[in-house]
């Protein structure tokens, strides 16, 4: 099931991506190139962007793409940065919790207002529930890093680590200049 989901979760970003890249290309050849254009793209292309955003962070926790700012918590020792992270967890899923809660009551009264997006055909509730879709992710990717961390697989946030990707790219390219 997690495998399903993280190939869903890769095809939608690369979808959005696309879609988005495509749509605003199309809008500026129609402007720029024939004086018109569609009225919906650009709602649509912040709708979008919205979406990839919130699936890009679910996503980003997973692969452990953010980041990461923990100097300070290196300074610990294997249980201490375990028990940040434990912290940092709890703090980042109430955080969650709460957008949530006011984004199911946001969305719920959407719904029973009927309110319509301004240029184009859909309810306003329907585009914005990745809010509730998006952290509802996120809310699962942190949990996972909870299970991990509470399990000992884990001491920590997975995060890239520029410095060091940075120093064996220097290396590489020293290594193939001095051939």
């Amino acid at each position: 099931m997690l495998r399903i989901l993280n190939h869903a979760e890769e095809a939608i970003i690369s979808l959005l991506l696309l879609a988005t890249t495509l749509l605003v290309f199309a809008d500026v050849v129609m402007r720029f190139g024939f004086g018109t254009g569609f009225m919906w793209t650009q709602e649509l292309t912040l709708l979008m962007s919205a979406w990839f955003v919130l699936f890009g962070a679910s996503y980003g926790i997973k692969v452990g793409s953010h980041i990461g700012m923990d100097a300070f918590v290196r300074l610990f020792p294997p249980v201490g940065r375990r028990i940040l992270t434990g912290i940092a967890c709890l703090l980042a899923l109430t955080y969650c919790g709460l957008i949530l809660y006011g984004s199911f009551i946001y969305l719920k009264k959407m719904k029973q207002i009927g309110i319509f997006l301004e240029d184009m055909d859909v309810m306003a509730w329907q585009a914005h529930s990745i809010l509730l879709i998006g952290f509802g992710l996120i809310t699962f990717r942190l949990l996972i890093v909870l299970y991990d961390v509470a399990t000992g697989k884990a001491d920590g946030f997975k995060h890239s680590d520029e410095a060091k990707e940075s120093m064996e790219i220097v290396s590489e390219l020293k290594r193939e200049g001095s051939k």
